[in-house]
C-alpha cells in the first residue's frame, strides 16, 4: 500500500475496484465505513453486488475482465473535464502528452459496450474520483488475477498520477494483501527474480554482495521461474520440490494439471501444520508450528513490520519453518544456515535489505514501523511517494483494452468468477477445522441470478454440473441477486467442490498470475 491503513478513514472519495473488502478484509474495512459515515463518497466497480457495493454512491457492475476499458474511459472524462493536477503532472511525471492524446478515443460510450454499464454511470464515477481532494484507490485480487493484471494496476496508477493523488494523506494506490505475511514473503526474496529487498538478481553488484553474504562465491541463481512455469516443468527439468505453507492443489488454477504435475515429481516435501490435499501427495511431510506457537516477524499489507511472540508451546515434534529449512540446508552441506533463532534470520535480512536496513530483532521487538526504514534512527515511512518518487518521475503507461483469455460462446455461454467468503479463510486448511465456522458456512454453492435460475430450470438447493474447457464440478445452486445475469460465482474454499478444476484459462504474461476471475462455463442440471 502507498498509504497506511489509518488513511482509509480520510479520503474525500474512495474508489474500490475488484475488491470485496468488507468480506475479505473485514477488520481493515472498518476504516472505510468510518469514512462513509463521515460523509466520504464511495465508488465501487465489481461484477457482483457485494455488501460493499450496496454502500456505494456509484456502483458499476462491470462485466468480468473489463476493468481496463472502464479505467480508460474514466481517465478520458477526467482529462476532458480538466480535473487533472497540472502542477503534479509537470513536476513529477513523464509521458503525459502521449497519454493525453491516447485517451481521446476511449469515451464512456465506447467503454459502455464492453463493460455493460451505462455511460452516464462511468461519467459519474470519473467526476467523483477526479474532484475528490483527496481520492484513494483500493483494490485486491479482482484486479490482479487477470491476463491483464499488470495493465489493470498501471491503469490505476495513470488515474492517480493525472489527479495528483499520490504522496497525499487519504489518497494513494492501495492493494490489500490476501494473506497476513505475503508482503513479508516478497520482502525476503521469495520471488525468484529478486534478492531480499526487491533487488534484481541480474544486478551484478547485488549478486556479488549476496554471494559474499551467503558464503557462496559461485552463487547459482538457478532458474528464476514463477510457480506456473515450475509446475509445467515438473517431471521434465524439475524433479523435486519443497512446498511450504500452501495448499497448492486446492488454491491454484486447473487442479487436474496441478495434481498431475506434483505426482510427476520424484520427491515432494511439504511443510505444513495440517495434512492438506497437497500434503497427501508428498513423499515427506514436515510438521510446522502454527501462528500462536511461533517466534518471528510478519509484515502486513501497509508494510508494517511486526514482531510475533509464541503464546503456547508447539505440539509433538512441530518446528518453526525457519528451523526446518535450516536443518535441510545443513544436511545438504549448504553454508550460511547456522541460525539459532528467528532473531538470527531477521538480523541477516536487515543487514542485506535496504528497506529493512534500520531495523533489527532488538528494535522490532519494541517498535512496529512501516518500511522503508533505511537507518537505525529512521522513524519509518507510513506513506510512500511524498514529494518525490524513488525511481525519479512517475511514468504514464499507454495501454489498451484486450479481451480475457477466454470469452463466452455457444458451447460455454456463462461467465464464472471466483473469490472468497467471509466465513472461510482461503482453502479452509484452518477454518475448516472449526465447528463454529462450519455452522456458519458448511458447503459451497453456485450463486446464480434468480432470473437465470428460472430460465435455466433451477431452484434453490438443486444440483448443477458446471463445466469449462478444463473440467467439471457438481455444486448446489443458490439464487441471489449478488451475481448479475449471465455471470455466476463460487469460492474455491471447499476441497470437495474443487472450483479450480474449471479455472486456468490464461496467465498475465509478466507476472504469470492466473486469470482466476474469468472463466467461460456451461451449466447443466445434475442429480448431485
Amino acid at each position: 500500500m502507498s498509504n497506511p491503513l489509518a488513511d482509509m478513514a480520510k479520503p474525500d472519495v474512495i474508489f474500490c475496484i475488484g475488491t470485496n473488502m468488507t468480506e475479505c478484509h473485514p477488520v481493515a474495512a472498518t476504516g472505510l465505513k468510518k469514512a462513509i459515515a463521515r460523509g466520504a463518497s464511495l465508488v465501487v466497480a465489481d461484477p457482483r453486488r457485494t455488501r460493499l457495493a450496496e454502500m456505494a454512491d456509484v456502483y458499476l457492475p462491470i462485466r468480468v475482465g473489463s476493468d481496463v476499458a472502464l479505467l480508460l474511459a474514466m481517465a478520458h472524462v477526467i482529462e476532458r473535464e480538466g480535473l487533472i493536477d497540472r502542477a503534479f503532472i509537470e513536476n513529477r511525471t513523464e509521458g503525459w502528452e502521449e497519454w493525453r492524446r491516447h485517451l481521446k478515443a476511449f469515451s464512456p460510450e465506447w467503454a459502455s459496450a464492453i463493460c455493460q454499464v451505462p455511460p452516464v454511470d462511468i461519467e459519474r464515477a470519473a467526476l467523483l474520483y477526479g474532484r475528490g481532494k483527496p481520492s484513494g484507490i483500493y483494490y485486491t485480487l479482482g484486479i490482479t488475477e487477470h491476463i491483464c493484471g499488470v495493465d489493470n494496476v498501471q491503469s490505476l496508477c495513470n488515474l492517480a498520477l493525472m489527479t495528483g493523488n499520490l504522496g497525499v494523506e487519504g489518497g494513494g494506490i492501495n492493494p490489500m494483501r490476501g494473506q497476513n505475511n505475503i508482503q513479508g514473503c516478497g520482502d525476503c526474496g521469495a520471488e525468484t527474480f529478486v534478492f531480499p529487498g526487491s533487488v534484481r538478481i541480474d544486478d551484478a553488484a547485488a549478486r556479488d554482495k549476496f554471494a559474499q553474504a551467503y558464503q557462496r562465491p559461485d552463487l547459482d541463481l538457478g532458474q528464476p521461474m514463477t510457480k506456473v512455469t515450475a509446475l509445467q516443468e515438473c517431471g521434465k527439468s524439475i524433479h523435486a520440490m519443497l512446498i511450504d505453507g500452501e495448499n497448492t492443489v486446492v488454491s491454484d488454477p486447473d487442479r487436474i494439471h496441478c495434481e498431475h504435475a506434483l505426482k510427476s515429481l520424484e520427491h515432494l516435501v511439504v511443510i505444513e501444520i495440517f495434512m492438506t490435499e497437497t500434503a497427501r501427495l508428498a513423499h515427506v511431510v514436515l510438521p510446522a508450528t502454527a501462528w500462536a506457537e511461533t517466534e518471528g516477524v510478519a509484515t502486513n499489507t501497509e508494510r508494517r513490520v511486526q514482531r510475533l511472540r509464541a503464546a503456547v508451546p508447539p505440539p509433538g515434534v512441530a518446528k518453526p519453518d525457519w528451523w526446518i529449512i535450516s536443518q535441510i540446508a545443513r544436511r545438504l552441506d549448504v553454508p550460511g544456515f547456522e541460525y539459532e533463532s528467528a532473531g538470527d534470520v531477521f538480523d541477516e535480512l536487515c543487514s542485506l535489505s535496504p528497506t529493512y536496513g534500520g531495523l533489527s530483532w532488538e528494535r522490532v521487538s519494541r517498535e512496529s514501523l512501516n518500511w522503508p526504514v533505511p537507518t537505525p534512527d529512521h522513524p519509518g515511512t507510513p506513506m510512500l511517494h511524498v514529494g518525490e518518487f524513488t525511481n525519479g518521475r512517475g511514468k504514464f503507461r499507454v495501454l489498451g483494452y484486450r479481451d480475457p483469455a477466454e470469452v463466452i460462446d455457444s458451447e460455454y455461454p456463462v461467465w464464472l468468477t471466483t473469490g472468497r467468503r467471509l466465513q472461510s479463510y482461503h482453502t479452509r486448511t484452518q477454518t475448516g477445522r472449526a465447528s463454529g465456522i462450519d455452522y456458519l458456512l458448511s458447503e459451497e454453492s453456485l450463486e446464480i441470478h434468480p432470473q437465470d435460475a428460472v430460465a435455466w430450470g433451477f431452484r434453490d438447493g438443486d444440483w448443477a454440473k458446471v463445466t469449462s474447457r478444463r473440467g467439471s464440478v457438481k455444486i448446489k445452486v443458490r439464487a441471489t441477486e449478488r451475481s448479475p445475469r449471465g455471470t455466476v460465482f463460487a469460492s474455491f474454499s471447499f476441497a470437495d467442490v474443487p472450483v479450480n478444476n474449471l479455472t486456468g484459462s490464461g496467465y498475465d504474461p509478466t507476472t504469470h498470475t492466473a486469470e482466476l476471475k474469468v472463466c467461460a462455463v456451461r451449466i447443466e442440471k445434475s442429480s448431485g
